[in-house]
């Protein structure tokens, strides 16, 4: 503990806001998104993610690197989507080892009632709050951080831009 480095007051400042501020903005996200389609988050952007995938498809490990969740995270979400019709699975027409998610015509229309709801949330708590400035520095200081933690554990988690109104 002695060779430590504590937070400054600033420091410690600065991360409780941060904190408490991401943790209520994902509580409102998932009130949000839970009443307009019984989606959760996770749910909503692995539906995003697929939309922007070609073919609107993409193997289950690219796809839970993306979404930053454990394979069987991802696996269970899945079937809980395939349970509402909104994904499929299918095996992967050049590994058949592989698995691909792939987003039905029902889940576009669920991404499509969703998504300017979720866009409104965002913007309401979050980016209309800020300047154009703040929101670029935000944008330098979320992308150094999340470089840190990708550097620190050997992997990506993000090879495709972010998801709409993520």
């Amino acid at each position: 503990m002695k060779d430590t480095r504590w937070l400054s007051e600033t420091e410690l400042d600065a991360w409780v806001a941060y904190v408490t501020a991401t943790h209520l903005l994902e509580r409102r996200v998932e009130e949000q998104l839970k009443a307009a389609s019984g989606l959760t988050h996770a749910q909503y952007e692995i539906l995003a993610k697929l939309s922007l995938s070609p073919a609107r498809r993409m193997r289950m490990t690219e796809l839970a690197r993306q979404v930053v969740v454990s394979k069987s995270g991802l696996t269970y979400q899945i079937g809980q989507l395939e349970k509402r019709g909104l994904v499929e699975r299918t095996t992967c027409p050049s590994d058949d080892r592989g698995v691909l998610a792939v987003l039905t015509d029902e889940g576009v229309r669920c991404l499509e009632r969703t998504a300017p709801g979720h866009v409104a949330v965002v913007r309401a708590f979050l980016i209309d709050q800020l300047t154009p400035e703040e929101v670029e520095t935000m944008r330098r200081i979320m992308t150094k951080a999340t470089a840190a933690m990708e550097s620190a554990s050997g992997h990506a988690f993000r090879s495709a831009p972010p998801a709409p109104g993520a």
